[in-house]
């Protein structure tokens, strides 16, 4: 027998019960239309993922359950057709215990207006930016449901995400009579992220002897995107279906049963790059977090240096030229090749592009302050004030029309405090907020010598990458006054706050004793800026965002 499935990659709004519903309904009947007769949606489709403190809330809930309802019936025509959705379900909106209410993260297999089976998550993550123990009950139940037409079916053992991670779960459906794995899931990404769920789920599928389904979400949500990256495994591992990443698509894929045996069949997406992914990443959740949120354009501070110029050949692959306006602000320590490559920047990507000049506005700061200052030399203090001058700019800008203020710090940045409060971190989406410094020069030459949504040729002027990097906020600054150079900066960066090694471990690791003490001094006493910064997109497995969560005031380092 054969049975057609289709995976609905699909990219949901967090709330929007009624749209999401909507786009599962129409994905269905497609599918249908196609010869599918079992549809997998995405973990928590019905209310998008993650609906965080919403759990909490019983009204929200109940939407939930209600919305199950309605899309069942909605596809009850639909003879033989199998649907399965994640949604939240349970509660008890009579009492404010937490501890005695009973909430799960579910899956519900709709067919011919009935829910026809209910599946629990069992394994709840409670790391990186998981937090499904706040909210969720576990479960402990198999479901296995059939799919096909009557008299001609498949057994398929459900599971959602974190449970196809652990042997048991698996071990359980296929215990009760599954003969085919299938979990739905939204897994954020990060980079290398595909290739360990498919490392992970060929492990899985080994150890269980049964082929496996990966439905995923894709599009960006906050801080976090989903790429998409469905896949489809044969019982020994090998790749029988795999869907394009960072696109919502429909992945068509046959069933072959014979006798005891299953094969599928399905097309195959080519692997990419890291470089394409994390690109593709970053361009996604600038997308959906301008248009899921209803802003109608952008706005940035372009200054002739790297970071800007990147945030802005982002901004325009994500919403095209005539939604992005970079502003330049030249103070008078403004190089004259600053101004000449943001301009030719910007008209190389055809933004609308302003120079507003700060002078008139630091020389009157510094004239208020003159009495209070007097007998000071300058120093910190007056480079903020143009950054913060550069901040209240934009943001009028922002207020009078409506655009959202890009910020272009990076991850180096945040992590050592080489960023101002109320300056260069006011605005409202912080876009490399998780590319160190190096990952920044390294995807400016990267889209510099790729063209993946056709703006042209390489937008980002040759000299902006290679002149030494500077806030230019005196005379002839650069980075590196101030800074150990990114290399290593960056290296122990990643070490310290990626991977959690200790400092002594780092040291031994061959870096300078100096440079650890430094970079890992600056990491902690600036945690106060990092807790007042922009939400931004997270594209490593540790970001300055629900990753790190660590104490302002503390007194421990090692």
């Amino acid at each position: 027998m054969t049975l057609k499935l289709c995976i609905a990659q699909l990219n949901l709004v967090v709330g929007d019960l009624a749209g999401n519903s909507q786009k599962i309904i129409q994905a269905a009947q497609d599918a249908y239309q196609n010869g599918a007769r079992l549809v997998l949606t995405p973990e928590l489709s019905i209310c998008g993922y993650a609906a965080e403190d919403l759990f909490l809330r019983s009204a929200f809930i109940s939407a939930c359950d209600d919305a199950v309802k309605a899309v069942a019936v909605a596809l009850a025509p639909l003879k033989d057709l199998a649907v399965v959705v994640g949604h939240p379900t349970g509660g008890d909106s009579r009492t404010r215990s937490l501890a005695v209410q009973q909430r799960f993260n579910a899956a519900s297999v709709l067919r011919e207006g009935q829910v026809i089976a209910t599946y629990t998550k069992h394994e709840l993550p409670n790391y990186q930016v998981f937090d499904e123990r706040r909210y969720f009950t576990p479960g402990h139940d198999a479901c296995v449901f059939e799919a096909g037409e009557a008299g001609d079916t498949v057994k398929i053992g459900l599971l959602i995400c974190e449970d196809a991670w652990f042997e048991g779960p698996a071990r359980q459906a296929r215990d009760a009579g599954a003969e085919l794995l299938v979990t739905i899931n939204a897994s954020p990404f990060h980079v290398g992220k595909g290739n360990e769920r498919e490392l992970k789920m060929r492990e899985r599928v080994r150890d269980c002897g049964l082929p496996l389904v990966y439905a995923h979400l894709v599009g960006g949500q906050d801080e976090v995107v989903f790429e998409g990256h469905s896949f489809i495994l044969n019982a020994d591992g090998s790749l029988a279906g795999r869907a394009p990443s960072f696109i919502e698509n429909s992945l068509l894929a046959q069933v072959n049963k014979e006798q005891a045996a299953i094969s599928i069949e399905s097309t195959i997406t080519a692997d990419r790059t890291a470089d394409e992914d994390l690109w593709d990443a970053l361009v996604l959740g600038v997308r959906d977090y301008i248009g899921k949120n209803g802003f109608p354009s952008v706005l940035l501070g372009l200054s002739g240096g790297i970071d800007s110029a990147l945030v802005l050949a982002i901004a325009v692959d994500a919403l095209g030229k005539d939604r992005v306006r970079a502003v330049m602000m030249p103070s008078p320590y403004t190089a004259d090749i600053s101004w000449i490559d943001a301009r030719d920047m910007a008209a190389r990507l055809g933004v609308r592009y302003d120079e507003l000049s700060i002078v008139p506005e630091f020389e009157a700061f510094k004239a208020t302050l003159a009495g209070e200052f007097k007998g000071l030399a300058e120093d910190t203090t007056e480079e903020n004030i143009q950054a913060r001058i550069r901040g209240t700019l934009l943001m009028a800008l922002s207020n009078k029309f409506g655009s959202i203020v890009l910020t272009t710090g990076n991850k180096s940045e945040m992590a050592t405090g080489y960023c101002t409060l109320y300056g260069d971190m006011a605005g409202g989406f912080a876009v490399i907020k998780d590319l160190a410094k190096t990952t920044v020069f390294r995807m400016a030459r990267w889209r510099n010598a790729h063209d993946p949504y056709g703006t042209g040729a390489a937008p980002i002027p040759e000299r902006i990458i290679t002149r030494p990097p500077s806030a230019e906020l005196r005379p002839d600054q650069t980075d590196q006054d101030s800074l150990p150079p990114y290399e290593v900066l960056d290296a122990i960066l990643q070490r310290y706050m990626e991977d959690d090694q200790s400092i002594e471990a780092i040291i031994a690791a061959g870096f300078d004793r100096a440079d650890v003490e430094r970079v890992t001094r600056l990491i902690k006493i600036n945690e106060y800026k990092r807790r007042q910064s922009p939400v931004g997109i997270r594209v490593t497995h540790r970001s300055f965002g629900k990753d790190w969560r660590y104490p302002i005031t503390n007194r421990f380092r090692a």
